[in-house]
């Protein structure tokens, strides 16, 4: 049973020009932390990215959610969670606040993941082995599909899975190679090009075979300079990525967009606004077969659900920190799942979470196992941090969602 609450505010300065993009020059990597503490002792974790002000907000209303889980049992909670979810989600006097989005569906991500972390204790296992073993109805009883009905009801949500169960022990052979990585700190907007090209050298002599860019500069001679240095080191083997963090309109999109394509970019990424659906399909019928990726600022499952009908990007990007938590990312996940595009985790949680919710995508679900973003800027402060080794994150093995912090 729930006993106790703990909710901190932390943040955290990085190096200089590490984290910063076309839009966030300075960002301070923030966690609004939920602690859910049972009467046995057990502590559950979770967390909802920020990039500094406004963390306070979100630990505001993260303890009001909590507040609500008090004397609760962990166990029967998760047995229904997709109702709980849907009920603190459409909270009457909140829901206007959102709904489903900002502020307070950031908090829901906070008390959502530690209620997973929690459930994952309580049971003795890494939250990716709960997930595996879990039947396709107890997944769906997790999850809430309001709004979805129109393309993913809860029976065939549970069909989906039940047809994925066939290959899971094939596809559990992931456990013991790791899931693959790619390195999205080799070009950080504010460093400088001999550092990128530095940074290439070292990803690729560390095992890493994908690597990301951001662009979006003022001078989009800056942007295609810098694309074309991490090809010449990459080679044409290796995958790159860029990324412009929503900095341009549809008509800059366009057309920087085709002058990229000569480098052959695996993926542009958030190009435009993250809430204009059309202009994302206008720019991926405009660019093909080059590809867009997004997801790291769409906010709800039923945003992503858009994107999806429109077949505006060719990589899904949910967040755990961001969306929901792991209810919707998993809601998400089956949507990307029926819809055939690959999910890769935008990684607010340096990946620590994710990678357990990647396996389970690959094990249970079927997705591709292409790879997931590693950035390493608060390993220090997780009690057991992801470990990348060769490029591959290997498996973690310690009870709960790997979101333990260091106080």
């Amino acid at each position: 049973m729930i006993k106790k609450l703990q909710i901190n505010d932390l943040r955290f300065p990085l190096r200089k020009g590490a984290g910063s993009d076309a839009i966030h020059s300075d960002p301070i990597y923030s966690y609004a932390v939920t602690n859910l503490i049972d009467d046995s002792g057990l502590t559950g974790t979770g967390f909802a990215f920020t990039l500094g002000e406004g963390n306070d907000l979100v630990c505001k209303a993260a303890q009001f959610y909590a507040e609500q889980l008090k004397g609760k049992d962990i166990e029967e909670l998760m047995s229904d969670f997709g109702t709980l979810f849907n009920r603190l989600s459409n909270e009457q006097q909140f829901r206007w606040l959102g709904p489903h989005k900002g502020v307070v569906h950031l908090a829901l991500a906070s008390v959502t993941n530690a209620c997973y972390d929690l459930w994952a204790k309580k049971r003795g296992v890494p939250l990716w082995k709960l997930l595996i073993d879990l039947s396709p109805e107890e997944i769906v009883n997790t999850l809430d599909l309001s709004y979805l009905e129109d393309v993913l009801s809860q029976e065939q949500a549970v069909r989906l899975l039940q047809d994925n169960t066939a290959g899971k022990e094939n596809r559990s052979g992931i456990l013991s190679t790791g899931y693959p990585g790619y390195d999205t700190s080799i070009g950080w907007f504010n460093y400088s090009d001999e550092k990128v090209r530095e940074n290439c050298i070292r990803a690729i002599a560390e095992g890493f075979t994908a690597m990301k860019l951001k662009v979006g500069s003022k001078d989009s001679d800056r942007d295609i300079r810098r694309s074309h240095i991490v090809r010449e080191v990459a080679g044409p083997d290796i995958k790159v990525m860029l990324d412009a963090n929503q900095q341009w309109s549809l008509p800059q999109a366009l057309k920087i967009c085709k002058e990229f394509q000569s480098m052959q970019p695996y993926w542009i990424e958030e190009p435009t606004h993250p809430d204009d659906v059309i202009a994302h399909r206008t720019l991926a019928d405009a660019i093909a077969p080059t590809k867009l990726a997004l997801g790291e600022h769409v906010p709800n499952r039923i945003i992503f659900k858009n994107y999806l009908q429109t077949g505006a990007a060719g990589f899904m990007q949910p967040d755990a920190v961001r969306l929901g938590g792991v209810s919707e990312f998993i809601t998400v996940s089956l949507l990307c799942r029926k819809y055939g595009i690959p999910v890769v985790p935008h990684v607010g949680d340096m990946g620590q979470l994710h990678q357990h919710l990647v396996l389970f995508n690959h094990i249970s679900m079927g997705h591709e196992a292409l790879f997931l973003e590693h950035i390493p800027h608060l390993q220090k402060h997780f009690v057991h941090p992801a470990t990348i080794v060769g490029g591959v994150y290997k498996t973690p093995v310690e009870t709960g969602s790997s979101c333990d912090l260091i106080y």
